[in-house]
C-alpha cells in the first residue's frame, strides 16, 4: 500500500516544479541563448558590444560601490534597531510597523519621494535658504556635482531598504534562547561581549539571508537610481533598460542581465563560504 501511494509527494510537488519551468528556467535559458547568440548561431558579439559600451565601465564601477556603501550601512542600522526592538516590551508591534512602513513604498515612489526633497526647488533647499544657511539653490542631483548624487542615492537606498533586513534580523534575534543571555549575565559578560559572543553567533542564518537579499537587490537598483539621477548616474540594469528600450537591441540588453545574475550568483556563493552556518542552527 505504502509504494503504491510513493507517487504522491512528487504529484503535490508537480505544481511548483511546473510554474518554475514555465516561468523561470525556460526565460532564462532564452535570456543566456539570446544573449550569447547572433542570428541564430553562438557568438560573442554582443558581449563585446556590451563590454566596450561607453558607460559600461562607469555602471559596473557605480553599481558596486552603491552596494559597498548601502549594504553594510543597512546591515548595521537593521542590527541597532532589531537590538533595541528586542529589548521594548510594550508597543513593540506599533513600532515594527512604523519601521517598515518603506517596505509598502514601491521602489519608483521612493525615488520620486527624495527628488521631491532634493531637487533645486526641493523641500532641502527651500529649509536651507529659508534658515539663512544658503544664499541661492544648491544643486545636489547634477551631473556636475557626483559626490552628492552618490550620496542621495545611497540615502534612499538606505532608507528604502533597511527595513527588509530589519525584518529578517528581528526574526533572527527573536530564535536566540533568552537562557544565554541572562547565563552570561550572570557570569559577568557586558552588553558588547553577549551581543559579539552569543547574539550575533546566533543569528548567523538571519544574518546571512539578510546580506544575500540586500546584495542581490543592490546588484539589481534601478528606480531609485534613474529617478534621482538618469543617465547621469549610470548602473548595470538602467543600462541594460536602455538597450532594451530606446536603442532596442534586446540581445545587449539580455547581455547586461546575465552579467548581472552571474555577478549575483558569484556574491551569493561568497556569503555562503564566508558566513557557514551549522545545520543544527537553521530553523
Amino acid at each position: 500500500m505504502t509504494k503504491s501511494r510513493s507517487w504522491i509527494p512528487y504529484l503535490l510537488i508537480l505544481p511548483s516544479v511546473a510554474f518554475l519551468a514555465l516561468l523561470f528556467v525556460v526565460p532564462l535559458v532564452q535570456t543566456i541563448w539570446l544573449a550569447v547568440s547572433d542570428n541564430g548561431a553562438p557568438s560573442l558579439a554582443n558581449v563585446e558590444r556590451m563590454v566596450t559600451d561607453i558607460n559600461f565601465t562607469r555602471s559596473v564601477k557605480n553599481t558596486f560601490l552603491l552596494t559597498i556603501a548601502v549594504v553594510p550601512v543597512q546591515i548595521a542600522i537593521a542590527l541597532a534597531m532589531g537590538t533595541m526592538v528586542a529589548k521594548v516590551g510594550r508597543g513593540r508591534e506599533t513600532i515594527l510597523w512604523i519601521w517598515t512602513i518603506p517596505l509598502g513604498i514601491s521602489d519608483l515612489a521612493a525615488g520620486l519621494v527624495w527628488l521631491s526633497i532634493l531637487q533645486n526647488t526641493g523641500y532641502l533647499n527651500s529649509l536651507l535658504f529659508g534658515l539663512g544657511i544658503i544664499s541661492r539653490q544648491a544643486s545636489w542631483l547634477s551631473y556636475q556635482t557626483p559626490v552628492a548624487l552618490f550620496i542621495a542615492i545611497a540615502v534612499a537606498e538606505i532608507w528604502r531598504g533597511t527595513a527588509i533586513v530589519m525584518v529578517i534580523i528581528v526574526a533572527g534575534l527573536n530564535q536566540v534562547p533568552k537562557e544565554f543571555r541572562e547565563a552570561a549575565e550572570i557570569f559577568g559578560a557586558g552588553p558588547w561581549t553577549r551581543f559579539w559572543r552569543i547574539t550575533l553567533p546566533l543569528i548567523r542564518p538571519a544574518l546571512q539571508s539578510a546580506l544575500i537579499l540586500r546584495t542581490v537587490l543592490a546588484f539589481e537598483v534601478f528606480a531609485v537610481v534613474y529617478a534621482l539621477g538618469g543617465r547621469n548616474f549610470p548602473v548595470l540594469v538602467g543600462e541594460a533598460y536602455n538597450w532594451q528600450n530606446q536603442n532596442q537591441n534586446y540581445s545587449v540588453a539580455a547581455a547586461y542581465a546575465v552579467l548581472i545574475m552571474i555577478i549575483s550568483l558569484a556574491a551569493t556563493l561568497i556569503y555562503l563560504k564566508a558566513l557557514k552556518v551549522d545545520p543544527e542552527r537553521l530553523p
